[in-house]
C-alpha cells in the first residue's frame, strides 16, 4: 500500500522546504508543490534560479533510517528524478538533474533529527537561460505538466525510501551519473578522476595519492575538470 500524505500545491510560496518540514508527521509525510518561490534554495543556501515556467517540490518525511545512512537519500532521489523524468536526463554526483549537458534541476536534502525534506527544483521551460542552465522541455508544456511531474517524483522517492537503507539502487544511480569516469576538481585544490560511488553515497575519486572519498557535506562544488 502507498504511503499516505498530505499534498499542498501553491502558485507561490516563500519555501517549499519549509513547508514540507511544518507539515511531515508520522506516517504521513507532507508533499508541497509550488510554481514559484519568492525565498527559494540550493545546497549551501545558494539562490534557486526559476525558470519561466519551473516546479518546486519538497517531501517532508519522518524516517527511521539511521544517521550514518542518511547521505544516500540526495542519491535516492536523483534515482528517483531519473524514473520519473525519463532517460533523457542524466544525474551529476551529488545533487544536480542534467539534460543535454546542461543542468536543469537541482535536489537539496535537509534533515534535523529523524525528519527529513528533500526537494527537487525543476526548469521545465527557459527559451533564453543563463549558460550552464537548460530546461527539461524544448516547448513549454503549460502549467499543468509541473505538479503532475512533482507529484509523481515524491510518490517514487517515498517508495524508495519505504526500502530502506540497505537496498538503495547505488548501481542505477552509477548507470545514471555523468560524473563517474570524469576528470573533476574540488575546493580548495583537488582534483582526481571519479571511478565510483560509494555504499553510503560517498564519490570514489582517485589522486595521485590514492583513492578517496568525497561526501556531500564536505564539499561544496565538484566540477568537471577543464
Amino acid at each position: 500500500m502507498d504511503t499516505p500524505y498530505s499534498l499542498e500545491v501553491h502558485e507561490v510560496v516563500p519555501s517549499t522546504q519549509d513547508l514540507a518540514r511544518a507539515g511531515a508527521r508520522p506516517g504521513r509525510p507532507a508533499v508541497v508543490v509550488a510554481h514559484r518561490q519568492s525565498h527559494g534554495r540550493g545546497r549551501s543556501g545558494a539562490r534557486w534560479m526559476t525558470a519561466p515556467r519551473g516546479i518546486a517540490v519538497s517531501v517532508g518525511f519522518v524516517t527511521d533510517w539511521p544517521q550514518p545512512a542518511m547521505s544516500r537519500i540526495p542519491l535516492v532521489a536523483g534515482v528517483a528524478a531519473r524514473r520519473v523524468l525519463g532517460e533523457s536526463v542524466s544525474l551529476k554526483w551529488p545533487n544536480d538533474v542534467l539534460r543535454a549537458g546542461r543542468k536543469v534541476g537541482g535536489i537539496l536534502v535537509e534533515g534535523s533529527e529523524s525528519t527529513v525534506v528533500a526537494g527537487m527544483g525543476l526548469n521545465l521551460y527557459w527559451p533564453d537561460p543563463p549558460t550552464g542552465v537548460g530546461a527539461l522541455f524544448d516547448r513549454d508544456p503549460g502549467a499543468e505538466e509541473g505538479p503532475l511531474l512533482a507529484e509523481r517524483w515524491a510518490r517514487e522517492l517515498l517508495a524508495l525510501v519505504r526500502v530502506g537503507p540497505g537496498e538503495w539502487p547505488r548501481d542505477e544511480y552509477l548507470a545514471a551519473c555523468e560524473t563517474i569516469g570524469q576528470e573533476v576538481t574540488w575546493e580548495p585544490d583537488g582534483a582526481g578522476r571519479a571511478v565510483g560511488i560509494g555504499a553510503d553515497g560517498a564519490l570514489l575519486v582517485e589522486t595521485p595519492g590514492a583513492q578517496i572519498e568525497l561526501r556531500s557535506g564536505e564539499v561544496r562544488h565538484v566540477r568537471r575538470a577543464p
